[in-house]
């Protein structure tokens, strides 16, 4: 009996001791839990804001009218429509800013008149290089019948990345030229009058199609040149190229921030929180209330 009364106060000692150590993990487990999930609330905003809008300006109105080349290419601003009155057998141009985390979708409709011949209508994207673009999805070419009123024209692009190789045909952040026009026009129809709608959406993918690496500067072509030189040397004048206007409303991505940090710091604060709760569940209850203190 003396013995249990000696060893009980030791005994209870150690189970406090064992309690107040899961105590002490247990705080510790809440406390990452509670950091985890105020984490997660500031990432869903950053995940918001890793790539810019895509909504229409306000500066101005959707342009009405369409370039008859790459040059003269109208700007519209992504979720615009654009409208044009035009003739069978123009070749119209559009351009748009895409940067990287977006996934373009052109739709074009055009209108006919009465009276027609069945016509094929094709839609083409031109990257800032003016490389043909593949749709990745959507109907790009199509045939209106003789007596269709109108004829509805779709292209989604791949996702704009960021950097790519050189010899690689990936879409990049820059201008990109929509071209409308018919293929295969009856001589009968040349000329006809028809009215086009063209509208570009885009979805931001977001940190799944990220990459390492971004662009030095976006591939907006030069719409025009500048003489810089000073007026005492003439010969020292140089031809600069004035880079069209046309941007996102949000400015150009720098291309070093996507929501992959995110989730990254979540991954990193999910395996501290796996640890510690392993390390709980594997340590014991402590020291054995048969083993003496000093042993």
């Amino acid at each position: 009996m003396r013995t249990s009364r000696v060893l009980s106060p030791r005994v209870s000692s150690t189970r406090l001791l064992g309690a107040g150590r899961a105590g002490g993990a247990g705080r510790v487990v809440r406390a990452v839990g509670a950091g985890l999930l105020v984490l997660g609330a500031a990432a869903s905003p950053a995940v918001a804001d890793s790539s810019p809008s895509a909504s229409p300006s306000d500066d101005g109105a959707a342009p009405t009218s369409a370039g008859t080349s790459f040059r003269t290419a109208t700007e519209v601003d992504q979720g615009q429509q654009a409208t044009a009155s035009a003739s069978m057998g123009d070749y119209l141009y559009w351009s748009f800013p895409a940067d990287a985390g977006q996934r373009p979708t052109v739709k074009a409709t055009v209108k006919l008149p009465d009276a027609h011949a069945s016509a094929t209508w094709q839609v083409d994207v031109y990257d800032g290089l003016r490389r043909r673009q593949a749709c990745q999805y959507g109907a790009q070419t199509r045939t209106a019948a003789q007596d269709a009123a109108s004829v509805d024209l779709s292209c989604t692009l791949r996702t704009v990345r960021a950097w790519s190789e050189p010899w690689a045909d990936d879409p990049l952040p820059g201008t990109y030229y929509v071209r409308l026009t018919t293929v295969g026009l009856k001589a009968a129809d040349l000329g006809l009058p028809v009215s086009a709608e063209v509208r570009v959406d885009s979805k931001d993918v977001g940190g799944a199609a990220a990459v390492d690496g971004s662009l030095a500067e976006p591939l907006v072509p030069g719409v025009a040149a500048a003489a810089e030189g000073s007026d005492s040397d003439e010969d020292s004048e140089t031809s600069v190229a004035v880079l069209s206007s046309i941007e996102p409303d949000d400015g150009w991505a720098s291309g070093w921030w996507s929501d992959r940090w995110v989730w990254t710091a979540v991954g990193g604060v999910l395996a501290a929180l796996a640890g510690v709760g392993g390390y709980s569940l594997t340590r014991g209850p402590g020291r054995p209330s048969r083993v003496p203190p000093g042993a």
